[in-house]
């Protein structure tokens, strides 16, 4: 083989020889690896580049929390609101992102023998999308039939994908289940079984990265 100059001396490598900031990796990434950052691996001792991209999914992303800490109450078949009632704002860093959304809350019926059903809205830009009735409780089942002091923790996981990077909201809905159709019915949300105080109704969004 021709050489420019001399010929390299035939010893093993040292230190002195390299640039340590180079090899050895001794400066730190301080942030998350970007999609277009690569990595070396060894595959089956041959040596590989891969990219950040590849690598995790799943991951979370960021965590919103909203709380309601009043009794909202409603005479409607309908799904139905009060202003403020348990909900969040988040905005998904990419359109591949999933929205895990999880809610709980504290139900009563005015009558015994019917009950409620509970929902997830979401809000894209003023367009609402109901993502799915997602409990359904019947007072009768947790106490005797006429006897309006039921009380129902109720919760709710919704995996949303709402392909955007717009702001969603996400908010708590409810409505009443007139099952024996005997007259009116009031269902409450967030109500306390002693009638002291109100029982605060959560709403928290995960978004999970692809």
């Amino acid at each position: 083989m021709a050489y420019i100059g001399n010929k390299p001396a035939n010893k093993a490598v040292v230190a002195s020889d390299l640039d340590p900031a180079v090899i050895t990796g001794q400066t730190a990434l301080a942030v998350a690896p970007a999609d277009t950052d690569e990595f070396l691996i060894s595959d089956a001792g041959t040596l590989k580049r891969l990219d950040a991209s590849l690598i995790g999914g799943g991951k979370i992303g960021q965590v919103i929390t909203g709380v309601d800490t009043s009794v909202r109450t409603t005479t409607s078949s309908s799904f139905v609101t009060g202003s403020n009632t348990a909900t969040l704002n988040i905005t998904p860093s990419a359109t591949s992102s999933k929205i895990f959304v999880a809610s709980t809350g504290n139900m009563h019926s005015s009558d015994g023998d019917d009950g409620w059903s509970t929902t997830i809205f979401r809000t894209i830009g003023g367009s609402a999308t109901n993502l799915g009735h997602s409990t359904m409780g019947l007072a009768n089942g947790n106490s005797a039939p006429g006897v309006s002091a039921t009380y129902f923790p109720t919760t709710m996981t919704i995996l949303d994908s709402p392909n955007t990077t717009s702001q969603c909201t996400y908010q708590f809905y409810f409505r009443n289940i007139n099952q024996d159709g005997d007259g009116s019915l009031t269902t409450s949300l967030g109500n306390n079984i002693t009638g002291s105080s109100a029982t605060p109704t959560h709403i928290t969004a995960f978004e999970v990265l692809a």
